[in-house]
């Protein structure tokens, strides 16, 4: 919540905070034995795990929804930011006296004093919780006032109304600030009851001093911290095992025994230009996707396409039209009727009428010496032929991309393969990338360039592609901003026997 206009220096009446020491306490035995002692550090993590954490310094803007801003953990050596607590009590003055207590306690091991705020309800506590508080201590006799049953308004129903009305409240409105309770000692249920739902720990007020208060205040942010990064570990991990699912259905293990063709294959993610301000960060999923397989009359049949957009959606659809093509090729649907159908199936299941795909598909012959070649939108795939330059497919009668016309119509296009051949099929990730410091891109005909020079050299297979990948992206003087997937199919000259091979 961002601060008002008034310095951080300043208390909700205008006047100074009040300052005080901390305590670094480092002999547990000097401190007064609590009768209920601090929770493990392996405690559930606070209900909000999400949320972004707040800044470390005062001063710094708060950070826009969806944008967090951890707080850095001071390295090895460093002089750790003071903290500043929030207390929120319905009676200033009337209890103990908070900053007394921290200030009797002295500073920390760096010198550093814990600095308070103190609010009397939660609309100025509301008001007070700038970017630089660390922890919030909660007397819990403060009532659940008006604006915080607004901001409560996401709890479990009956929570509002109950004794943690306000916690709950402080919860909802700080979900990345470390929260304390303070209550009196007869009060051990609801006390305990504070931690479940949210708090990092509860206080009592009769056992209370200053170095108890300092090291309290320090294991709670300490222990926030911990928990919010144990949540975005388990989110990440989380993201990478969906990603990995969706991946394999992305990229498939071709079905090419007997075929006698050799196959190989190469996939990048590309690295989306960044939002003004923002910074790039590699996709981990884009929605390029391919398959090849063999039918039982001998045919072999490949196909790459492209969603457009990237992320988890263009890849879940990507996912969907694979699936789909290879089980309506082993149904026996080809060429025009095969694409309609995936039509279909991509306006049933985009998740916007604005969503298309481009696909290419081929069939190849059975005595491998000729092929069917359908577009979508998609650029040609290349042939070479051993001893010859590597040329372009025609594709002067391709249809257009999947979901932007309906009753839409993919003619089919006769071509002649020989005896021996490579044939690359590409999505235009490859083709997109600049040619230097420039508007101009690559294209096709850099394409041909590039792959023929490769050609020369003697690479094949993988290292072709992924050769073609890397000098693409050298060209382009950094990552590619688009996914690039490619896959070679090759029948070498002379008898050969079945093998498959994939990068």
């Amino acid at each position: 919540m961002p601060a008002t206009g008034r310095s951080p220096a300043f208390g909700p009446s205008g006047g100074p905070d009040q300052s005080a020491a901390g305590a670094g306490v480092t002999d547990a035995q000097t401190a007064p034995r609590r009768r209920h002692p601090l929770p493990p550090a392996g405690h559930a993590p606070s209900p909000q795990p999400h949320a972004p954490l707040p800044a470390q310094r005062s001063g710094h803007p708060p950070a826009a929804s969806g944008q967090p801003q951890p707080q850095p953990h001071p390295g090895p050596g460093a002089v750790p930011e003071p903290p500043t607590l929030l207390l929120i009590e319905a009676e200033p003055g009337s209890g103990p006296g908070i900053a007394r207590m921290l200030a009797q306690a002295g500073a920390g091991r760096h010198g550093e004093r814990i600095r308070v705020r103190t609010a009397r309800n939660l609309t100025e506590a509301e008001r007070l919780l700038g970017p630089d508080v660390h922890c919030i201590l909660l007397d819990l006799s403060v009532p659940g006032d008006a604006a915080g049953a607004a901001l409560a308004e996401g709890a479990a129903p009956g929570e509002a109304g109950d004794e943690l009305a306000a916690l709950h409240a402080v919860l909802a409105m700080a979900p990345a600030h470390a929260v304390l309770t303070l209550t009196d000692e007869d009060d051990v249920e609801l006390s305990a009851e504070a931690v479940r739902v949210g708090a990092q720990d509860y206080l009592f007020r009769d056992e209370l001093d200053g170095r108890v208060l300092g090291r309290a205040i320090r294991y709670a942010v300490e222990r926030k911290r911990a928990d919010l990064a144990q949540s975005r570990l388990t989110a990440s991990r989380l993201r990478a095992q969906e990603n990995a699912r969706l991946e394999r259905g992305l990229l498939p293990t071709p079905l090419l025994a007997g075929s006698g063709l050799g196959f190989a294959a190469c996939y990048r993610p590309g690295l989306p230009l960044p939002s003004a301000g923002g910074t790039a960060t590699r996709a981990l999923l884009g929605g390029d996707f391919y398959d090849v397989v063999r039918t039982p009359d001998g045919a072999v049949h490949a196909m790459i396409g492209d969603v457009c957009g990237h992320g988890p959606d263009e890849a879940a659809l990507g996912v969907e039209l694979r699936i789909a093509w290879r089980a309506l090729t082993l149904a026996g649907l080809v060429g025009d009727e095969l694409l309609a159908t995936l039509q279909q199936v991509l306006e049933n299941e985009r998740v916007d009428d604005e969503i298309f795909a481009t696909m290419c598909t081929v069939d190849i012959s059975p005595d491998a010496r000729r092929a069917g070649l359908y577009l979508a939108g998609h650029p040609a795939p290349l042939v070479a032929v051993p001893g010859g330059r590597p040329r372009l497919l025609p594709q002067e009668l391709g249809g257009p991309a999947l979901g932007l016309l309906p009753r839409a119509r993919w003619p089919r296009q006769q071509v002649e393969l020989g005896g021996a051949w490579s044939l690359m099929l590409y999505t235009d990730g490859l083709i997109e990338g600049r040619t230097g410091p420039g508007r101009e891109r690559l294209g096709q005909e850099g394409m041909l360039s590039l792959v023929g020079g490769l050609l020369d050299r003697g690479l094949g297979g993988e290292d072709l592609l992924h050769g073609a990948v890397t000098e693409a992206r050298a060209l382009n003087g950094g990552d590619l901003t688009d996914d690039v997937a490619a896959l070679l199919l090759d029948r070498p000259p002379g008898p050969c026997g079945p093998g498959d091979r994939r990068s």
